[in-house]
C-alpha cells in the first residue's frame, strides 16, 4: 500500500470536486446577472469536469474571467472546507463502517422463518414480581 500515492489521488480528487462546487457556486451567481453566459457556462462545462485541472485549463483558452473566477470561488471553499475536513472523513469512516457491521451482524444472525421448527417451541414468560 503506498499511502503518498493515495493521499496524491485523493488530493487530486478533492481538488476536482472543490472545482465543481465553484463552478456550481458561479454558476448561480452569473445566472441571476448574465443568464446568457450562465447557459454558455453550463454548456461548455458538460462532461468536462471529471478533471479539475484541465478544466480550467481549457476555460482559460474559452474565457480567461470565468476560469479566474472559478479559480479564486475554489480557493475561499478550499480554506473553509480543508479545517474541518480531516476529522469529519475520520469520523464519517467510523460511523459508516459501524453501520456496515451492523447490518451484516444482523444479516448473517437472523433465523429463518420460512420453515417451522419440527417441534413447537414454548415462549418463556417472564414475571416481574417472581424473581429468581
Amino acid at each position: 500500500m503506498d499511502i503518498k500515492q493515495i493521499a496524491k489521488d485523493t488530493a487530486k480528487t478533492l481538488q476536482s470536486y472543490l472545482t465543481y462546487q465553484a463552478l456550481r457556486t458561479v454558476l448561480a451567481q452569473i445566472s441571476e446577472t448574465n443568464p446568457p453566459l450562465a447557459l454558455w457556462l453550463q454548456r461548455f462545462c458538460a462532461d468536462k469536469i471529471q478533471d479539475g485541472e484541465a478544466y480550467i485549463e481549457q476555460l482559460f483558452q474559452e474565457k480567461a474571467e470565468l476560469a479566474l473566477r472559478i479559480m479564486t470561488v475554489r480557493e475561499h471553499i478550499a480554506e473553509q472546507v480543508t479545517e474541518y475536513l480531516p476529522e469529519m472523513v475520520r469520523t464519517g469512516i467510523q460511523q459508516a463502517n459501524m453501520e456496515h457491521r451492523r447490518q451484516h451482524l444482523e444479516r448473517i444472525t437472523q433465523i429463518d422463518t420460512s420453515t417451522p421448527s419440527p417441534e413447537p417451541e414454548t415462549q418463556a414468560t417472564s414475571d416481574p414480581n417472581n424473581e429468581q
